[in-house]
């Protein structure tokens, strides 16, 4: 590949991989496990997972076409890891950055009933929205009922979405090193007490 087309492609080819991730949260949940684990087999992703042995198979080589897994080969049980990755989307002067703690939130949402309802009635800018709110209400600087207030959905939905966001950005803080990209709603002076 020449180095003139290397830049454009790997950014479309990065692009779609995002919007995939962003599409499938079992590939989203499988992604961000392999990135919590540094190194993980198939026979870790069927115990950790659940998931059928031909179906993480086939989701690893999906992954790994993608550019977001790698493959070891040097060894006779193949080992996977994943790259952290990130994506900045500007929109009439707007700028979001994806990361993997958005991705971890999406594939969470297919066990978890609060993030599935939130992703049904509002859909995946809405996540992306709460995950704004979530990051100052998980390091303490936002309390909740401002968080809950400002998510502008039903209050105990908005609590029970902080909720589990908190608990994605626990547990991502480790592995996401783009985690401080996440636009953050005290950046745009949202969400100060009354």
């Amino acid at each position: 590949m020449s180095k003139a087309t290397d830049g454009p492609e790997r950014a479309v080819n990065g692009l779609l991989s995002v919007a995939q991730l962003l599409e499938e949260p079992r590939l989203a949940r499988l992604y961000t496990f392999v990135l919590r684990n540094d190194e993980v087999t198939i026979d870790d992703i069927t115990d950790e997972l659940g998931l059928p042995r031909t179906t993480a198979y086939s989701d690893t080589g999906t992954l790994v076409d993608l550019g977001v897994l790698t493959r070891d080969d040097d060894q006779k049980t193949h080992t996977y890891a994943a790259t952290p990755i990130t994506l900045t989307a500007t929109l009439d002067g707007d700028e979001y950055t994806v990361t993997p703690t958005l991705i971890a939130a999406f594939g969470r949402s297919s066990h978890d009933q609060d993030l599935d309802l939130l992703l049904e009635r509002h859909g995946l800018g809405k996540l992306a929205a709460a995950l704004t709110y979530a990051v100052p209400y998980a390091d303490g600087e936002m309390s909740e009922r401002v968080a809950a207030r400002e998510l502008d959905l039903q209050y105990a939905l908005g609590v029970a979405i902080l909720h589990a966001l908190r608990d994605v950005v626990v547990e991502m803080e480790s592995v996401d090193p783009y985690l401080e990209d996440i636009q953050d709603a005290r950046e745009r002076g949202l969400g100060t007490e009354d």
